[in-house]
């Protein structure tokens, strides 16, 4: 494995996924500001990564692997700590694992046929409006609830239309030939 800059960033997310978690649970005065900026912090080696391997030639199978998998269990331990603290419901978890697992399972098919399902708009979109989501819900906690309540509304509904364009556009994968 080449240990590009934009290979280090990644690893630095996934390191960074257990600090946010002991840092959330902690508890200590002043400990949702940490969690946020420990959190901040991970999500923008998100789009640092991305952007050195494209712009520096950097883009490795291992970065392909890691990338989107550092992406997602970032964001995956951020919504089960909001789970947990009650500032979530349990089953809008549930519908973003589905996704996760539904898109992948199709990408894998896809591989098998020759194929590469690039990510789409959408879910660049849900990805980025649930971080943001994320951060809000971890700065005000359950009050203001409308705020609360429209994060979890926007991860919903971003999640769920995402996966459905991505089974709209790609369907033909499932076609037997």
């Amino acid at each position: 494995m080449p240990m590009t800059t934009a290979n280090k960033l990644t690893l630095l997310r996934v390191f960074l996924i257990p600090v946010f978690l002991v840092v959330a649970y902690w508890g200590f005065p002043g400990h949702r500001y940490v969690a946020l900026a420990v959190f901040i912090i991970a999500s923008l080696t998100d789009l640092l990564d991305g952007y050195i391997a494209r712009h520096y030639n950097q883009i490795s199978d291992f970065g392909k692997f890691a990338d989107p998998l550092a992406d997602k269990c970032l964001v995956m331990a951020a919504l089960c700590w909001l789970v947990e603290c009650r500032q979530m419901a349990g089953w809008i978890l549930a519908a973003v694992l589905l996704r996760e697992f539904a898109v992948s399972g199709m990408r894998l098919v896809a591989v098998e046929k020759g194929r590469v399902i690039a990510a789409g708009w959408s879910g660049k979109v849900k990805t980025a409006s649930t971080m943001v989501c994320i951060c809000l819900m971890i700065v005000f906690g359950a009050e203001p609830r409308w705020l609360n309540l429209l994060c979890q509304i926007i991860i919903l509904a971003t999640t769920v239309y995402s996966g459905v364009e991505y089974f709209i556009k790609n369907w033909d994968v499932f076609q037997e030939k």
